[in-house]
């Protein structure tokens, strides 16, 4: 008789369970198939990486002027590239183009290319950055540096991370020409 209060209580807990825990009959393959589903997940979100930098010996500046390219179709970026320079203490300005501006003798010049898809979870397109190059100039058009970010081919790992994560790598290897390696922090050379 003591069994039966036991066998009550297994079978009113199992009735609480989804149909899937019950009914499944690899319940195993099911929580696979969900883990591996949320890894990956959780790669396609890690933070873009910085490529082909290059970087020119220069004097350190504190402000530049970023001239606006309405061929850039995403409005996340320009705020996503002032918060980056701002956490290297580098002020920022927004002008249409460098003709008739007040005098700045730094300029970021940038693109960005946009591509729409559908995210884990959602049924929805998104727009995401797919491919930004970024350039800092003097106001007589030199290169001080310039660096790429991409998406690339493979996992996309970064495909569904935020603008500003796809983009503060590639400023930061900008403004210090140190272009992290996903296994080290190597400094990009000089180049004269």
């Amino acid at each position: 008789m003591a069994a039966r209060p036991h066998t009550a209580a297994l079978v009113l807990a199992s009735c609480a369970l989804s149909g899937c825990s019950i009914l499944s009959p690899m319940p195993l393959w099911e929580l696979t198939k969900a883990t591996g589903q949320l890894a990956f997940s959780a790669l396609q979100t890690e933070p873009g990486e910085a490529s082909d930098t290059v970087y020119h010996a220069h004097a350190r500046f504190s402000s530049l002027c970023i001239e606006y390219n309405p061929q850039t179709q995403t409005a996340d970026v320009l705020p996503a590239l002032q918060l980056a320079l701002r956490a290297h203490q580098i002020d920022s300005r927004v002008y249409e183009s460098a003709i008739n501006t007040p005098h700045c003798p730094v300029w970021l010049r940038y693109s960005a290319q946009m591509e729409w898809g559908k995210s884990p979870y959602s049924e929805r397109y998104q727009a995401y950055i797919s491919q930004a190059t970024l350039s800092l100039q003097t106001d007589r058009g030199q290169v001080l540096s310039s660096s790429h970010y991409s998406l690339g081919d493979g996992m996309r790992t970064s495909k569904w991370a935020s603008t500003q994560d796809k983009l503060a790598p590639v400023v930061s290897a900008l403004v210090t020409g140190i272009q992290p390696d996903k296994r080290t922090t190597q400094p990009v050379k000089e180049q004269s």
